[in-house]
């Protein structure tokens, strides 16, 4: 397996992602893989790694910019910048679209067969990049945040959408859950909703266990949530 990590610019901003692949002679499908509150850290890379052993070329973006990152339980650090981001939630499309680009630049890959992957923070991002109507095959959020920006279009979403959720999750409650399933279904939207009925926020990442903020791994969850994901991207990748 090859990997790099990869700088690119939004406007004056450096990005530093992460590229995962498998050394192929024909194109490869693309599956930007978009980071929780704390940044483009170890997790995300092993995600970019885990797709790019299903063959596709896994990209782990960076929303933050290069050198700035959180850490494992270090919530003040990561709220402080989620927030900043969140300040002016238009900058997650530019930005994404920034390393949709990058991507697309890459040698051997398939420009046209673009996933998008997010978990925490990240599925709230994927969401808003397929709102925005890019034309990328699926958005895939994973215990992400639902609800949809204040000048969000009401136009067809392009993307199919795919959300993974906790049914504990503090985060998204069953009428954001509600508000989310009319969105999609207004939209146009070819979405899926799998509901983990005894799972919290931030169930895939091992190292969650705050359970007073309501971070919760879910070892069933996480192994069930994969299960899904992997068929998903392989049904319409290949």
């Amino acid at each position: 397996m090859q990997t790099e990590f990869i700088e690119y610019q939004t406007n004056d901003l450096t990005m530093q992602g992460f590229v995962a692949r498998n050394v192929s002679a024909k194109p490869q499908p693309v599956i930007l893989i978009v980071h929780d509150w704390s940044g483009c850290r170890e997790l995300m890379q092993a995600h970019a790694q885990r797709f790019a052993e299903l063959g596709f070329v896994g990209f782990a973006v960076d929303l933050y910019g290069k050198g700035k990152r959180g850490g494992d339980g270090d919530n003040d650090t990561n709220q402080q910048l989620m927030g900043e981001v969140l300040e002016e939630r238009g900058v997650i499309v530019k930005r994404l679209n920034a390393a949709l680009e990058c991507a697309k630049k890459l040698k051997n890959v398939q420009e046209n067969n673009v996933f998008a992957i997010g978990f925490c923070f990240g599925g709230l991002c994927v969401l808003d990049f397929a709102r925005s109507g890019v034309d990328i095959v699926a958005a895939i959020s994973v215990h992400g945040i639902l609800n949809q920006p204040d000048d969000t279009s009401s136009s067809k979403i392009k993307a199919k959408i795919l959300a993974l959720h906790g049914y504990k999750d503090i985060m998204v409650t069953p009428a954001k859950l509600a508000e989310f399933e009319v969105e999609m279904t207004n939209r146009g939207a070819d979405w899926q909703l799998h509901v983990f009925g005894t799972a919290a926020h931030a169930f895939t990442n091992p190292k969650a266990n705050d359970a007073k903020s309501g971070l919760q791994y879910d070892s069933s969850a996480d192994k069930m949530s994969w299960n899904i994901i992997e068929s998903y991207v392989k049904t319409y990748a290949f």
